[in-house]
């Protein structure tokens, strides 16, 4: 009987263990969750919504990666890249959204949004920095998209 309350008593401790480890980010509250994982990219706004397919245009993905923004930015430091703000909620957008961990749709390519129409550059770290034009490539200081599919380092 001993013996089983010392395996029941070692059980315990390392379930505490293993749930202190998976919350870690919630236990010493560091303002940074996990970076949210969006099949075309997340807007540069809290609560980082997944955006839908065309509100990035292509500089914003690398091997079909998203390059982040805001806190989780990792592109380059000079990066600005275009944006359609026909997409976003916030400018009247209601169209369908992806959800969090959805798979992006294998016919809609990133590095290839058929007639993409920017209208507004962007950095990485959600400043409007000028108008965009009309094209489908920004400033993206060295970073392309050039990858297949989409989804998110």
């Amino acid at each position: 009987m001993y013996a089983l309350k010392r395996l029941a008593l070692a059980a315990s401790v390392a379930g505490m263990l293993f749930a202190a480890a998976a919350n870690a980010d919630e236990m010493f509250d560091d303002g940074l969750d996990d970076e949210p994982v969006c099949p075309y990219g997340y807007y540069d706004y809290a609560p980082y919504a997944c955006a839908p397919y065309g509100y990035y245009g292509p500089e914003w993905f690398d091997g079909g990666f998203f390059i982040g923004t805001g806190p989780w930015f990792h592109g380059p430091r000079h990066f600005r890249g275009h944006v359609d703000n026909h997409f976003d909620a916030h400018h009247g957008y209601s169209g369908p959204m992806p959800n969090h961990g959805d798979n992006p749709d294998p016919s809609k390519r990133v590095d290839h949004i058929d007639h993409f129409r920017g209208n507004e550059m962007r950095d990485g770290l959600g400043h409007a920095s000028g108008v965009g034009h009309a094209s489908g490539v920004g400033h993206a200081g060295g970073f392309g998209g050039h990858g297949g599919g989409g989804g998110h380092r």
